[in-house]
């Protein structure tokens, strides 16, 4: 090789390097900003963060406070609880020993358990594992764990409640199925299912962090667990600041709820999975990600983004970017990206903190067209509206409904969809385009209390206060018991 040409390639090297480190950099300062303002919005004492794609942990960061009593700050071995996260390790637990031999998912679980109730004969693994047996649920109304939580009471109690609904019928979601399924793992490993866990997944992952544990234990470095709602006279009302979450889960219980974890960890427990180690057939990942299909065809989940539920895996069930996702106590939740290669695990210690609504905003920034802004998450209808409305303008945004009604008669967009919208624009700083937005929606839906109360809010953020009081009072009228339009009544009357 030429002095000339090794002088070109060192150049080009030098030219082309900084420029993809500073990409890269670019990136991650854009995720810490929003992550420090979703932190802030949502009053999130502290958050780990781990993305990792090409199975490499790319981005590992810690943000923020893990102890608020002594402000001691959170670092990347601070360990959050996971909640019913753990029920995605149940699911590969149950998975490792079909694998093996041992069970069918398709088994009924009274071939491994004894003394069940007859109408429990025929459920299998796979509905309780998705929720939609219809077993009574062994917490009560409080979410308490019937029979004081002394498994042996708890147990008996639960058999003498009547089924919820028909088997397969719909998800709903239930920890009896994962007491139970504790049980079988034991029975079927020869050792606890704790151990079994323990071994077959943290050990195997090299998850070094990860125990099994509750608020009870004392754990180092333990980020405790906060939550924005306190008891008053009996009901839960939200506070201004965080206050302590105190949450046992007894040992019978913890195929349900109570590993606790670092995104470091839980990053390279997916790794594992991706790469084999934990299961060693693709098959068997995908059976497990796999929603359940209801009696009536359709699948169930917890709501419109997690809309299924496999073998202790939520799924985010959707033609773009699909993906299935754990979540855990409203605190914790990781997406794995189907389709892309990428995954995204965050973990917080506040109760109502629900990651799982920004997660997919965390991965625009690997994805552009992810970004809410770009309009992903939009119903297919709304869509097509917002490219008409981003080539017309938003002020045409009646007539260009009404025509794209016209044009096709069953084009219909949601009252919900589009008010979710107009505040997604509004939190975009897009008050104008909102504006329009929450304007078209009364028209589309007049009869709607919602739509004018929305409507009037950013008419007085736009200084249109005599607009905003009008509409207001056209809500009350629609709906009597509005308390926000009467409070919002009276004070711009006064003003």
């Amino acid at each position: 090789m030429s002095l000339t040409s090794t002088i070109k390639i060192f150049f080009v090297a030098a030219f082309l390097f900084p420029i993809y480190s500073s990409a890269q950099n670019l990136t991650s300062d854009s995720i810490n900003v929003f992550i420090k303002h979703k932190m802030q919005q949502k009053h999130i004492p502290a958050l780990q963060l781990a993305v990792i794609r090409n199975n490499k942990i790319v981005k590992l960061n810690t943000y923020g406070t893990a102890n608020l009593e002594y402000n001691i700050p959170a670092t990347d071995e601070s360990i959050f609880s996971i909640n019913s996260i753990t029920k995605a390790f149940t699911g590969v637990a149950i998975m490792q020993l079909a694998e093996e031999g041992k069970l069918k998912i398709t088994d009924p679980i009274s071939m491994y358990l004894d003394s069940l109730p007859a109408a429990w004969q025929k459920i299998t693994l796979q509905q309780v594992l998705s929720h939609t047996s219809g077993l009574p649920d062994i917490l009560d109304e409080d979410e308490m764990i019937l029979g004081h939580g002394i498994e042996k009471l708890a147990l008996q109690k639960v058999k003498s409640l009547p089924m919820e609904f028909n088997t397969g019928d719909k998800f709903s979601y239930n920890q009896t199925g994962y007491v139970l399924l504790g049980q079988i793992i034991t029975k079927l490993s020869g050792m606890h299912f704790t151990t079994f866990i323990e071994e077959r997944q943290f050990k195997v992952a090299g998850m070094h962090l990860t125990r099994f544990g509750d608020s009870y234990d004392v754990v180092p470095n333990t980020a405790g667990a906060y939550r924005m709602t306190k008891m008053v006279d009996g009901q839960f009302t939200m506070n201004n600041t965080p206050g302590i979450a105190y949450i046992q889960f007894p040992l019978f219980f913890r195929t349900a709820a109570g590993i606790l974890s670092t995104a470091g960890d839980m990053g390279n427990w997916i790794i594992a999975l991706k790469e084999g180690k934990l299961l060693k057939n693709k098959a068997s990942i995908e059976a497990m990600w796999k929603p359940a299909i209801l009696n009536d065809g359709k699948i169930g989940g917890f709501n419109g983004l997690t809309n299924g539920y496999a073998l202790g895996w939520p799924t985010v069930t959707r033609d773009e970017h699909p993906a299935v996702g754990p979540v855990g106590g409203g605190r914790s939740a990781l997406f794995v990206y189907l389709k892309d290669d990428l995954s995204i695990v965050v973990l917080t210690n506040l109760m109502g903190a629900n990651p799982d609504q920004f997660i997919d905003e965390i991965a625009g920034f690997y994805i552009p067209e992810m970004h809410e802004a770009n309009g992903f998450g939009l119903a297919p209808n709304l869509k097509k509206l917002r490219a008409q409305l981003l080539k017309k303008g938003f002020d045409k945004a009646v007539s260009i409904a009404l025509d794209l009604k016209k044009q096709d008669t069953t084009f219909r967009i949601e009252e919900k969809s589009l008010n979710a919208w107009g505040y997604q624009l509004l939190n975009q700083k897009k008050t104008i385009e909102a504006l329009n937005i929450f304007k078209l929606n009364t028209i589309l839906y007049p009869g709607s209390a919602n739509t004018y109360d929305s409507y009037a809010e950013v008419l007085e953020i736009t200084g249109s206060k005599q607009d905003a009081l009008t509409n207001y009072k056209k809500s009350l009228q629609l709906n009597p018991e509005n308390k926000n339009a009467l409070e919002q009544i009276k004070r711009l009357t006064i003003n």
